[in-house]
């Protein structure tokens, strides 16, 4: 398999070991930044330039694509898609995953548990807001933060209007959230790869805060989750269309309820704290589904 790494740099932990599990498996691999990628697109056919060159003939590609090239990148995957590249997430996959609204949305129309969330664009509206969410404390988050960035817990009314009056201001999408307190501070991520939990870990958010994230402090120990928080976790992988997701769950009193979808999650995490070795994995997914693929072209063309 001819394979392509999106990143952005080639000495991060996620992308080093999807590398090295791509090598040992006796794959040929490059790792591409996606912004050193330029296309040209039109009706005659779709081509792609690298840093001066043209490339083409990636059987595969997977992207890694931080938050902050999430426009660019996710055009430039979806000119791979369009020249025939297999990718185990869709351009169109990332992009419903990442916009945490409209990820919201899709899997609460299919029956996925998630915090109760309101959005509203109108200062008039704010009191009435947040009488549809409920009492404090609140939790808001801007639609398109990472890692815990953007996130805020309030835990008074005259706080949450005061937050939202400020981040209005900014001209910042956000949304407004349930707090659930009998999580104490915990969320469990289950890793999915190709419609199965490979590992799971609960994070615990350090004293005084309430966000688990480990680029917030966090830490992380490996646990084996739940049948439902397993089913959920793969039901809202599938509704976003991603054959390999970071689900984050938190424990309610009325079961898992489904945080975000990371399309893009770290593997040094789940790595370790699981011992589950994720790159290979994912490796064996993608090269699994490129041969069934090929396959399947070749006995239709018969």
């Amino acid at each position: 398999m001819k394979l392509a790494i999106l990143s952005r740099n080639t000495k991060l932990y996620s992308t080093r070991r999807l590398v090295e599990a791509a090598r040992e498996q006796g794959h040929s691999v490059r790792v591409l930044d996606p912004l050193r990628c330029y296309m040209r697109i039109a009706s005659d056919g779709f081509g792609m330039h690298y840093k001066g060159r043209p490339i083409s003939g990636y059987q595969a590609v997977i992207p890694r694509v931080g938050a902050s090239v999430t426009r660019y990148g996710s055009a430039v995957l979806r000119q791979f898609e369009l020249m025939d590249s297999f990718t185990p997430n869709s351009s169109d996959a990332i992009l419903r995953a990442r916009d945490k609204l409209r990820c919201h949305q899709l899997l609460a129309a299919e029956g996925i548990g998630l915090p109760t969330t309101v959005f509203g664009d109108n200062p008039d509206d704010t009191m009435d807001l947040l009488s549809m969410l409920g009492p404090p404390p609140h939790v808001i988050k801007l639609n398109e933060g990472t890692q815990g960035t953007g996130v805020m817990l309030t835990e008074k009314p005259s706080a949450s209007r005061g937050v939202i009056e400020a981040l209005r201001g900014l001209y910042a999408n956000f949304l407004v959230q349930e707090f659930i307190e009998e999580a104490h501070g915990a969320d469990v991520r289950c890793f999915v790869v190709g419609g199965r939990v490979i590992a799971a870990m609960k994070r615990q958010a350090p004293k005084g805060d309430f966000r688990s994230n480990l680029h917030r402090g966090g830490s992380a120990k490996g646990v084996r989750a739940s049948a439902a928080e397993q089913d959920v976790a793969i039901r809202a992988a599938r509704v976003l269309g991603l054959g390999v997701a970071g689900v984050d769950l938190i424990r309610s009193k009325r079961g898992p309820l489904v945080l975000e979808v990371n399309a893009s999650p770290g593997l040094e995490g789940i790595e370790e704290a699981s011992g589950v070795d994720v790159a290979t994995e994912i490796i064996q997914y993608v090269a699994g589904r490129l041969k069934r693929r090929t396959a399947k072209r070749v006995a239709t063309s018969r």
